[in-house]
């Protein structure tokens, strides 16, 4: 329930994660322009996510930004294993 074009920040990062196989990824203006955001909307929505805690980024003058994707189960404090 985040405001914005933030679900579309979200899906680019996580195409491009499965493309690159890495949790890591570099977003660029261009590839943001391929999924309907602006310079703008895309630095708001990675704003808005990583106040979530789903994601972090660095940022430096510019570059495009670095996300890294965070673990999900650990975020929530839960884990896979059975037992």
């Amino acid at each position: 329930q985040l405001p914005g074009k933030s679900l579309q920040v979200a899906i680019a990062v996580w195409f491009l994660a499965g493309l690159h196989r890495s949790g890591v990824v570099s977003l660029s203006n261009q590839i943001s322009y391929r999924f309907g955001l602006d310079r703008n909307s895309k630095y708001r929505g990675l704003v808005w996510l990583e106040a979530q805690g789903l994601i972090s980024v660095e940022r430096k003058i510019g570059r495009a930004p670095v996300i890294t994707i965070k673990d999900a189960t650990a975020a929530d404090g839960r884990s896979n294993a059975r037992g």
